[in-house]
């Protein structure tokens, strides 16, 4: 027997996942049968298991001490303050100790678009796709600091081909090629009710991106942390793809950063609203910390301070600063896994198809914000929404092309710029 199948065997024997050799039984190619295998091989089981584990015991975060978390609020500087803060940040970017990553795995399924999100066309009347947006943004940074600024772009094995190619037809926006760099997020199998692997449509493990917390370990894994140090990069900004009015290359929150003394910062935009539906930064039993407003109670949310503020009201936007050694250090750990109840289309033991109605399978993804906890502090930068905030995400309605492209074509009215 071959050497790699009856170590699966044994492996699928000892975590009772046997439904995986009939799996492997269904495939038609040596290929197939040996891409299988290696997938198996791959896998944590005994993680995975305690995640099954998990998954039946919803968390208690009221054994956590939560606390208000200190922020700045850029338009409130001072002028010494902004000046110092801008001084510093200013002569690290032309000393080219900035990177920029773009977490940009997803598609474009919500929006109605056959392609990875990036590649969508907001409705501007330059029809520039939202890569484009973001690459324009890093061209006028690199213009205005003298410097080249590496672009770090995060795709999923979904769409990497269809991103690379789509870069390549647009020669890279007039952006030199040597400074954007493609690299791959992980992923993690998905689990039905009784814990067992599931199987895809093509008959291999059926398995979903780890979440943009896996941004660190990819970081790592696919040489972009090498090359960032190769390059003498120090800072990184960290967003995601869908927000097109992100400022990745602002001097104030390295300068911020720098003058804490801390190795990761985060911007942030005050609740619109006690009760809205996002994170919020805060600490967690004295660490930094992200609360999901699942975790908060009214009261909390509520809660204001002497001057009549949120004390909980400082959303996480996803655009995060982290330095080269705080990115070093995370990306050695594992993150915690958070389970979300999705329905997957799936073939079952006996070689059907099933399409499901309702949820029937756990994805685990982990969060960008968990890599809080493992430092002592950030530092905190409320930004306005109105000059740094307008994601797309829904078709329709809040936070959709609609709503992003007045945002973008409202700022630059009021800046003047192209």
């Amino acid at each position: 027997m071959d050497e790699k199948l009856k170590q699966v065997e044994e492996i699928v024997e000892k975590y009772d996942q046997k439904q995986l050799l009939k799996a492997y039984e269904r495939l038609q190619t040596e290929e197939e049968k040996q891409e299988f295998l290696d997938s198996i091989l791959t896998i944590d089981f005994p993680q995975l298991e305690m995640l099954f584990k998990n998954s039946k015991e919803k968390p208690i975060f009221e054994e956590s001490k939560i606390a208000p978390i200190d922020y700045v609020e850029k338009d409130k500087l001072s002028k010494e303050e902004y000046d110092e803060y801008n001084k510093i940040g200013t002569d690290l970017i032309k000393k080219g100790k900035l990177a920029v990553v773009t977490m940009a795995g997803g598609q474009g399924t919500r929006l109605g678009h056959n392609g990875p999100k990036g590649t969508f066309d907001i409705g501007l009347d330059s029809h520039k796709s939202i890569f484009e947006i973001l690459c324009d943004t890093i061209k006028r940074g690199a213009k205005e600091y003298g410097v080249d600024i590496p672009w770090y772009i995060m795709t999923s094995e979904e769409n990497n081909a269809d991103t690379v190619s789509f870069f390549e037809d647009h020669n890279y926006f007039g952006y030199p090629k040597n400074n954007i760099m493609f690299f791959i997020q992980g992923k993690f199998p998905m689990l039905d009710t009784n814990g067992k692997i599931l199987i895809d449509t093509n008959g291999q493990i059926k398995e979903a991106s780890d979440g943009h917390g896996g941004v660190f370990r990819s970081l790592l894994k696919d040489g972009m942390l090498y090359d960032m140090k190769t390059r003498g990069v120090e800072w990184v900004f960290v967003g995601g793809v869908d927000n097109v009015l992100v400022k990745p290359i602002d001097p104030i929150i390295i300068g911020l950063s720098v003058k804490k003394n801390v190795l990761a910062a985060g911007k942030s935009l005050v609740k619109a609203y006690p009760q809205e539906k996002v994170g919020v930064f805060c600490k967690r039993d004295g660490k930094p910390s992200v609360i999901e407003y699942s975790e908060i109670s009214p009261r909390m949310a509520e809660e204001t301070d002497e001057n009549g503020n949120l004390k909980y009201g400082e959303s996480h936007i996803l655009c995060n600063l982290f330095s080269v050694e705080a990115i070093d250090k995370i990306s050695q750990k594992k993150l915690p896994y958070h389970i979300a109840f999705k329905k997957a289309k799936c073939i079952d033991e006996n070689g059907n198809l099933i399409d499901p109605e309702k949820p029937n399978a756990y994805k685990f993804e982990a969060f960008l914000f968990d890599a809080f906890e493992s430092l002592d502090d950030i530092a905190i930068l409320r930004v306005k929404r109105e000059e740094e905030f307008a994601p797309v995400k829904n078709a329709e309605g809040v936070d959709s092309p609609a709503t992003a492209r007045e945002l973008y074509i409202n700022y630059f009215k009021n800046h003047k710029e192209e």
